[in-house]
């Protein structure tokens, strides 16, 4: 019981600091509005808000899917492939290197500022984590079963694709998973980044505006929105890989926790 309302408690403690500092140090509500002038501001704002938040909200999922499928091709090149693992390899830890914010304004200019530059920037920040947590997982596979794999199936080159797929991806599967749960917890950054450069609707748009106009409040409840679309994806991931892996137990699982 006390598990289930563990959230519940959490947030109203939260709620509850953030009056407190508000009242404690007098802050006017352009610095930082109290907790009910946010909440009118969703109430108020709530049709806006809604249509910003399924603008953000596509962006993320399209982002997110682009971003494993390529993150997926990526680590499977690397693992096939010597060459790709020499030239490409060095390349995708180097362009981590850059940081995304400065890509922002170049892909605006290549991609317009409708929603394409936005899932472009998404599926970039998601891409690596994806990439290199698969590629890892599917190097780092148990010798053990490819050798009796091998010797099942013998070393034809069809052999070897049915090992890489009833095998490597099966046994790799568990790192695909933390990786899609990374890149769930990202993708709104990029999201969000794409629509500060250049947008003309979204979340990070609707902040900047109400930034702009010293709509402090309408400003912290996009944030809020922002903030609730981005635990829901990430806990639908999280259950999406619970399934996936329901073969796997949990072995920090507890029934009191």
């Amino acid at each position: 019981m006390i598990a289930r309302l563990r959230p519940l408690l959490t947030l109203c403690g939260l709620l509850l600091l953030w009056q407190a500092v508000v009242m404690l140090f007098a802050l006017p509500p352009y610095i930082l509005p109290a907790p009910h002038r946010v909440a009118r501001a969703m109430v108020e704002h709530a049709g806006l808000l809604l249509s910003e938040a399924a603008v953000t909200v596509t962006e993320m999922l399209l982002g997110l899917l682009f971003g494993a499928l390529l993150g997926g091709c990526a680590a499977l090149g690397l693992l096939v492939s010597t060459t790709a693992r020499r030239w490409l390899l060095p390349l995708l830890v180097a362009s981590q290197a850059v940081p995304v914010f400065a890509l922002a304004p170049l892909l605006v200019l290549w991609f317009g500022f409708g929603m394409a530059s936005k899932i472009v920037m998404a599926m970039l920040v998601i891409f690596f984590p994806v990439a290199v947590t698969l590629y890892d997982g599917l190097r780092r596979t148990d010798t053990g079963w490819l050798e009796l794999a091998q010797v099942m199936t013998g070393n034809a080159p069809q052999h070897r694709l049915r090992i890489l797929m009833h095998v490597r991806l099966r046994a790799a599967l568990p790192a695909f998973a933390s990786g899609l749960k990374i890149a769930a917890a990202v993708a709104p950054i990029g999201a969000v980044i794409g629509e500060w450069v250049g947008a003309s609707a979204g979340l990070g748009f609707r902040m900047l505006q109400a930034n702009a106009r010293v709509q402090t409040d309408l400003m912290f409840a996009a944030l809020i929105v922002l903030a609730l679309c981005a635990v829901a994806l990430y806990a639908a991931v999280d259950t999406l890989s619970r399934r996936m892996l329901r073969w796997q137990a949990d072995s920090h699982a507890s029934p009191h926790s």
